[in-house]
């Protein structure tokens, strides 16, 4: 099967970005820039194209211009094994952005992020549908997810 790469619009903030999110995200780096050259059509030496990895996952972050922004119509969502992560993830990310609704933020570029806690899911989907209703009616209140609330939301009788 063929790799697939997201490849990341941005103004002029692409090396910035990519930096920002190898220092976010564990096993992670820059693994190659290029620049434009004389024929444009952005100014020669500008940052073209950041190639980078984050934990694993290879994106492409392009200096396109600015006719593209960022919106929720995508997201990357990362699955926190627990309340530490997902704390750690939503400062780092959250820094300079916007807090949203369920989990979901903005970050200073405008990309968006889903923070979540590994379990969730189960938990709203929970077999017994009052447990599950209760869970996401407290999801909803939230920003940051906080798991131990959702299961006590989840628990309440």
């Amino acid at each position: 099967m063929p790799r697939i790469t997201p490849n990341l619009w941005f103004d002029t903030e692409s090396e910035e970005a990519a930096h920002f999110y190898v220092s976010v995200f564990p096993n992670s780096k820059i693994k190659n820039i290029t620049y434009y050259g004389e024929a444009g059509p952005r100014p020669a030496g500008m940052v073209l194209t950041v190639d980078f990895t984050l934990d694993g996952q290879d994106y492409i972050a392009i200096n396109g211009g600015p006719q593209f922004t960022f919106d929720e119509a995508i997201s990357l969502m990362i699955t926190c094994a627990d309340q530490e992560e997902v704390d750690r993830y939503w400062s780092k990310l959250s820094e300079g952005g916007e807090e949203g609704p369920c989990g979901w933020l903005k970050d200073k570029y405008g990309l968006s992020w889903q923070v979540v806690p590994d379990g969730m899911n189960d938990l709203l989907g929970d077999p017994d549908n009052a447990r599950g209703q209760r869970a996401m009616k407290a999801m909803l209140g939230m920003k940051k997810i906080d798991m131990a609330a959702l299961q006590a939301a989840a628990d309440a009788a």
